[in-house]
């Protein structure tokens, strides 16, 4: 990081705030499908466009990755690349749950470096810079100490949709069935922004996410581990854009949940 980092994560802030206040108030326009069950509006390209213009202007050096259109996979040679999600959950959005977060990250050598989510209709703000620690709602905030799985509290990420869903749900059926039998209680969120962000205010303890898509995890990731959380994949691998698995976890149970996810894979 730069000596920029205040000022580059002031402008992450700046953008997410645009996105949220559309998010918020606009019209999500035509529900366009974009494959088996996976869906976008026409307000997931506005904002995302809002957001890219904004950041064009203000760090016009910089690459940028969206989920709806970017320039390409993250570079992990060098550079800056800002990574967005504009409505992380538009399944939730689209049924009036709120759900739903705007995500941004700057990744710096494959590592994200800057990390801000916002849910307008929660009113929660989370960021982060790295090295700086990670706030919620302009506060400090940090990954539970819990210490056992059955106390523990843990999302899981959506199921499968699209082509090789079969399988791919098999994994996600097996690993339900192994956290029902150990941990306290399961969640599903419909949202990896909002399933990190929580893991790093402690208001879950894990979060297991069988898919690293960047736009849903870079922003999250950074948040998490700079609360104090783990993140990991299933191979106990630190986490990192190029993972299979986004898991994050309390430090005390961390071992404990991806011991399960192997014998349950």
């Amino acid at each position: 990081m730069t000596g920029r980092g205040d000022e580059l994560l002031a402008i992450a802030r700046s953008a997410v705030d645009q996105g949220a206040e559309l998010l918020s108030t606009a019209d999500r326009g035509i529900v366009h499908t974009k494959n088996d069950r996976d869906y976008a509006t026409d307000l997931d390209h506005r904002i995302q466009e809002h957001i890219r213009r904004y950041l064009a202007d203000a760090t016009p050096e910089f690459g940028f990755l969206g989920e709806e259109i970017g320039d390409g996979p993250p570079d992990s040679t060098g550079g800056y690349m800002w990574i967005l999600d504009p409505i992380d959950g538009t399944s939730n959005f689209i049924h009036g749950l709120p759900l739903c977060a705007v995500s941004l990250a700057l990744v710096r050598d494959g590592e994200p470096v800057i990390g801000v989510i916002a849910a307008p209709f929660l009113d929660l703000e989370y960021y982060a810079a790295a090295g700086q620690g990670a706030c919620g709602n302009d506060k400090l905030i940090t990954a539970s100490n819990t210490k056992t799985l059955s106390r523990a509290i843990i999302s899981i990420g959506d199921y499968a949709v699209g082509p090789d869903a079969e399988p791919k749900n098999k994994r996600r059926i097996a690993l339900t069935a192994a956290l029902a039998a150990t941990v306290e209680r399961i969640r599903m969120f419909g949202s990896a922004a909002l399933d990190l962000a929580w893991v790093a205010e402690g208001r879950i303890d894990a979060c297991v996410i069988l898919s690293n898509k960047p736009w849903d995890t870079a922003a999250g990731v950074l948040i998490a581990r700079e609360a104090g959380a783990v993140v990991l994949d299933s191979s106990y691998r630190r986490h990192s854009l190029d993972s299979r698995d986004t898991i994050a976890a309390s430090p005390a149970v961390a071992d404990q949940l991806v011991t399960l996810i192997e014998r349950s894979s």
